[in-house]
Order: structure tokens, then sequence, then C-alpha cells
């Protein structure tokens, strides 16, 4: 039998004549149950009274804009547990993988691989009884030239649109800049990465600019995407409203997110446009604790800092002693407080919503860690994908449109009085919606610049 099993590296090349893709590098793990295929904007779809499913792949690494538009049939659609502790749905196809001369039917997930170092992952279910695998091999059957390839995807080249787009933010290494800044790409846009820190500006009444370290004029932007960390909101809000003075398209404006990041100021906004939230104190004097406390209904309460981010500065303080002691501790630091009321049967979790240019494109559940109140991602919360109500989807974009804002991350909680709005943040983070929901987020803000240009 031995001498009919096919001999692999570690890594080879493989090709999915079905689904047109006429090669593909795979990293080979036995490791793996299952095998798993990069795979954007998929959708589901009827096809002659059968269950199929359409998705786009990048099929060369660190290539965006060669796309192929794939489809197949649908066999199941199950819940894995990424890497990185995120649950999420994913779509399982059945199609034929051919490595050197043989060829065999395989079943295989579809999911973002954008963080990993191969668009595919071939598992040991899709290699029992038919391969052996040498680890310290490569490339066993042979790879193609650069030449080859290109000539081989010649045809998948996406035109460019032409929009100049900028992504104003700190971090570029950060998962969603990465995603956004491949989502603009691969939709033909020039993408420019410009940091807050390097960008200065010069007020003037005839000739206002922005000026990038070095000396170079930032100039004739089509449009900026604002991705403002908490710490430097002063400054990032300043440059966001020199390139609003400059004509340039904003997608969330200064205005908008220096209002957002006030969590009082917010608050009443929300409150103004009829939205429910827990109930909430605010006093200035540590005289007033007391009764600040039995107005949001005594303890357990949380409290929370009003610069705080992230599920940092939140505390939940379990007995009217610990909440008289940590508000005047937070009080005598002249730190500026929220008290609000604990909302204990949410147990942990709490929805986020993901709301781009007025309509929820997407939604996750969030977890606590046992032992934890706060489903923050960034503190080891997980995400999981959720149905969310119809009246949740309206306070959802409801609060958005309360903010003005274009893109907004609103969380909601399920209390015993119906839902309630947490926060709304005018910088969302993509990876834990992404991955748990396999929906191109990051493409849906692009799709919004293009839908202002009447792309």
């Amino acid at each position: 039998m031995l001498q009919n099993k096919v001999i692999l590296g570690s890594e080879e090349w493989c090709s999915f004549p079905e689904l047109g893709i006429p090669t593909i590098k795979a990293r080979v793990d036995s490791g793996a149950k299952t095998s798993a295929m990069h795979a954007l904007n998929i959708a589901p779809f009827i096809k002659n009274d059968a269950n199929w499913v359409k998705f786009d792949i990048n099929p060369i690494q660190n290539n965006i804009k060669t796309i192929i538009h794939c489809e197949a049939p649908l066999v199941d659609k199950r819940i894995v547990k990424s890497s990185s502790g995120f649950r999420e749905h994913r779509y399982v196809i059945q199609t034929s993988l051919k490595i050197g001369d043989t060829k065999w039917p395989i079943e295989m997930t579809l999911t973002n691989r954008d963080s990993m170092g191969f668009r595919m992952l071939l598992g040991r279910e899709a290699m029992s009884g038919r391969v052996l695998v040498d680890p310290e091999q490569k490339y066993l059957l042979g790879q193609p030239t650069p030449e080859s390839l290109k000539e081989l995807y010649q045809n998948s080249e996406k035109a460019s649109s032409g929009l100049r787009i900028g992504l104003l933010a700190s971090n570029p290494e950060l998962y969603s800049n990465k995603r956004i800044m491949e989502a603009g790409e691969m939709r033909g846009h020039e993408m420019h990465f410009l940091n807050i820190k390097e960008c200065y500006m010069k007020l003037d009444a005839k000739t206002p600019e922005i000026h990038y370290r070095g000396g170079k004029i930032l100039n004739q932007f089509d449009a900026i995407i604002p991705r403002i960390r908490p710490s430097i909101t002063f400054y990032g809000c300043a440059l966001t409203r020199q390139f609003e003075a400059l004509k340039v398209f904003c997608l969330n404006s200064a205005t908008a997110i220096t209002q957002s990041r006030d969590k009082l100021y917010s608050l009443q906004l929300l409150l103004n446009s009829g939205i429910d939230i827990p109930t909430t104190g605010f006093a200035n004097s540590p005289l007033d604790t007391d009764n600040l406390i039995k107005m949001v209904g005594g303890s357990p309460l949380i409290v929370k800092l009003l610069e705080g981010t992230q599920g940092k500065g939140v505390v939940l303080a379990e007995t009217k002693k610990a909440a008289e002691s940590v508000i005047n501790a937070f009080k005598s630091l002249n730190a500026n407080i929220l008290v609000q009321e604990f909302i204990k049967e949410a147990n942990g979790k709490d929805i986020r919503c993901f709301v781009i240019d007025g309509k929820v494109v997407a939604a996750i559940q969030r977890e606590a860690m046992p032992g934890e109140f706060r489903a923050n991602i960034h503190l080891g919360g997980t995400a999981s994908v959720i149905k969310v109500t119809a009246e949740e989807k309206k306070i959802a974009i409801k609060a958005a449109k309360a903010m003005d804002l274009k893109v907004a991350g609103v969380d909601i909680i399920r209390s015993s009085k119906g839902p309630l709005l947490l926060e709304v943040n005018s910088s969302p983070g993509l990876e834990g919606i992404e991955g748990a929901t396999n929906k191109d987020v990051a493409g849906e803000m692009i799709r919004a610049i293009e839908k202002n240009f009447k792309l």
C-alpha cells in the first residue's frame, strides 16, 4: 500500500480545478484534523434546489490584488474554535483537490486566514489513506516560479478604481489596521497608512496644509479613515478636523469622535434620542456618595472612569462599603467617574453590533472569562455569532445616528427590562467580529466610502 501513497513535504503546491484555482501553496499539517481555505465575502445561496456557497480568495500570499471568485456545494456549517480562542461558524464545502498527478474529493472549511502564513491548510482527514508526510522536506512535487504564477493568474488582476484613501492611526501592525489597508487595496484603491504622531499641520486661511514627517505635504486625498486611540484623541481629532477643512471625506467626523469619547456627554446624547441605558449617576463631591449609590439601586454596582477604554477603569463593587471605598478613592485622585447599576442577569455577556452607514453589518456576543464581569475581547472575553433581535438592531442604528457616527461599535446588554445600551465606540476593533462571523467588515467600511463617491 505504501507505494500507492503520495509523499508530501511540510509545504506543497496544489490546485482546485472545480474552484478555478490553478495553484495555491498549502501547509501540510497532520496535527490539524480538518482542512481550511482562506475566503472572503462568503455568502450561501441556492443553486438547482441545493445549498451552495460563493466566496472570494486571494490565492497568492501577500498579494491582495489577485482575486478568484469561487462557488462550491455547501456540505455543513460547524462551530470551530480557532487557535486564538475565537469560536466561529464556518461553512464546509466539498471539492476536488489535485496534488501532482493525483486528484481526490476533500471537505474543507472556509475562513479568513489573512493573519496566517498560508492560504491553505491541508489536514489529516483529507490525507487519510492517501498521503505520507515527510516533515523535513518541502515542495517534493515541485513549485511554480514567480513568472509562471503571474501567467497562471494573469486574468485575475483587479483593475484599480482609483480612490486615494488614508488610514489615520497609530499602529500599522494592528489587525484592524492591516485588514482595512488590505480591504481597500483589494477593491483597487490607493491606500496610505498615516501615523498620527508623524503628522503636523499648517493653520492658514488661504493655504491650510497637513505635513508628514520629512516635509511631505499630504494633499489630494479623497478620503480619510480615522482610527484614533483614546490616549491621543485630542491630537487625532485636530488632524481629522484639518482634513475636513481641506474638503476630504472623513469616514467618522472629528466632532462625532470627540463626543463619543466623552462617556457622560455620549450617554446624555443617547438619552435625548430615547435610548434606554442602565441607571447611571454622576456627582462631583464625595459628600454625595451615599445618595449616588442609592440612586442606582444600591450594590452591587459598576464604577467607571470617564477616561477608561476597553474595559480598563471599570470596577464592580459588590457591597455598599466596597462601593464607597472605590468611589472615594477615585474622587481623592480628582478622577471623573460614573456610577451605574449592575445588570446581574446578563451573566457577563454583552452584544457588540457593528454599524456602518446606518446598517448593522455584523454582530457578536462577547462573554467574559470565568470570574470576570467585563466581556471585552482585550480582557480575555470570547466572541461567538449571535442573532440580534429587530429591537436590538434598531437601538444600534439609532445610537450610531445619535452620535453622528458612520462607523460604530455599539455595545448592548440584555436585561430583565429589555435591551440596554452600554457604550458606543468610534474605533471598534475588527479582529473579534471578523474572526467570529467570517464577514468582511473592513470591506464594508471601504464600500461606505465608495458609496459617498457614488462608485
